[in-house]
Parts: structure tokens; C-alpha cells; sequence
């Protein structure tokens, strides 16, 4: 039974609708010699301030922030050029998801905010073209999209999630929020939405079937 509470479904989109990037880092890590999680560890040190929060925010270019993140790096004792970086962001599309997606739709309002930096094909960060026509696709399907680096404002900045509520006009209580990072749940829930943290997409459908009452197939 569709739970009535529930008035929108909320979304992330790396790590959700397609593999997360964290996979391709590890992969770069290994194939490079470097310690496992030494990029997320970068992106992680100085939060609001570093190279990677800038970018997302359209605050510096794709080619200022090669150098940025090489220094960053480089006080860690270690070369590793941002563009580097830029080319591992876009994941494979999972469809699974993307059909829960258009079932939520036919019963909630469905949104997504996106921190996103401004390099490749618009919100899909990707040089593929085939790729990029697939990510349009499903941005095309959400009632209303925010992009970090269209707007100047993060997750887990609390005001892109007022911003949301505000477009799609709905309390925050009454939402359900999916995404990979737990960083950028806690302030959705603190707002007093149902968060869910995508760790696989066999979870995500599974925890999502019981925020919502549907049932994905």
C-alpha cells in the first residue's frame, strides 16, 4: 500500500542512479600505486574550502582545479593531477533504479539535487555521448533538478534542501531522500525527512519499497 504521508521522493545522482565514483577512484589508486581512499581523503580534508568543493560551486575551472588538487596531493607526498580525477566522475546507469524512479513518479513529486561540477556534457560530467544522452534523459524526468555548480550552494549546506522543498512544495517531513554519502543526509534528516543510504541497488530498491509502499519489479 502506497504510503500517504509521502508526498515527494527526493534523489541524489552519482552513487544512485548510476555506480558510484568511489569505485573508479579505488581502481586509480591501485592502478597507480596510491593508498586506497587518498582522493576521497582529499576531497574530504577542508570540506567547504578545498579544490573539490570549490569546483562545485562553478568557483574555479575544470583546469584551475588541476592544479589545485595536484597541490593538494603534493602536500601529501603525492602527484596526482585533477584532471585525473575529472575523468573518473561519470558511473554506469543503473536501469533498475531508473525505473523506480518513473513508479515514484506516478505517485509523488520526484526531485533531484546534484552537487556537480561544470566539465563534460552538461549534468553528466561525461565526454560520452551516449552516456550523456542517457543522464538527460532521466534529469528530464524529475519535476525539478538543483546542480551545485548552477546554484553556489552544496550538499550538506541545509539551504539546497530548503531550496527543494520550497520548489517541489512540500514540508521536509513529508519527503524521502536518497543518497550515498552520509555527510549529506543528516542535515535532510534533521529537516525531518526519511533518508536512505545507498550503499548497492538491490538495498536502495528494498529500503525505498518500505519508505513508499510500492513496489519495484
Amino acid at each position: 500500500m502506497v504510503n500517504e504521508t509521502i508526498k515527494a521522493v527526493i534523489w541524489d545522482f552519482g552513487g544512485v542512479f548510476t555506480t558510484s565514483p568511489f569505485e573508479a577512484f579505488n581502481v586509480y589508486e591501485a592502478e597507480k600505486g596510491l593508498p586506497k581512499d587518498l582522493i576521497r581523503t582529499i576531497n574530504a580534508t577542508d570540506p567547504d574550502t578545498n579544490a573539490w568543493a570549490r569546483l562545485e560551486r562553478s568557483e574555479v575551472s575544470a583546469l584551475e582545479f588541476d592544479d589545485l588538487f595536484a597541490s593538494e596531493a603534493r602536500t601529501r607526498g603525492y602527484e596526482v593531477p585533477g584532471k585525473d580525477i575529472l575523468a573518473l566522475l561519470s558511473g554506469r546507469v543503473r536501469p533498475k533504479v531508473v525505473e523506480a524512479l518513473h513508479a515514484c513518479k506516478a505517485h509523488f513529486k520526484v526531485g533531484c539535487i546534484t552537487n556537480n561540477a561544470p566539465v563534460g556534457k552538461g549534468a553528466s560530467m561525461t565526454s560520452d555521448e551516449e552516456k550523456a544522452r542517457k543522464v538527460e534523459e532521466i534529469f528530464a524526468s524529475f519535476e525539478h533538478v538543483i546542480e551545485s555548480s548552477k546554484v553556489g550552494v552544496r550538499k550538506p549546506d541545509p539551504r539546497i534542501y530548503e531550496m527543494m522543498c520550497e520548489a517541489l512544495n512540500v514540508e521536509p517531513s513529508a519527503c524521502v531522500y536518497l543518497d550515498d554519502l552520509g555527510i549529506n543526509l543528516k542535515p535532510a534528516r534533521a529537516m525531518g525527512m526519511t533518508t536512505i543510504k545507498v550503499l548497492n541497488e538491490a538495498q536502495l530498491l528494498s529500503d525505498l519499497e518500505q519508505a513508499t509502499g510500492l513496489t519495484f519489479t
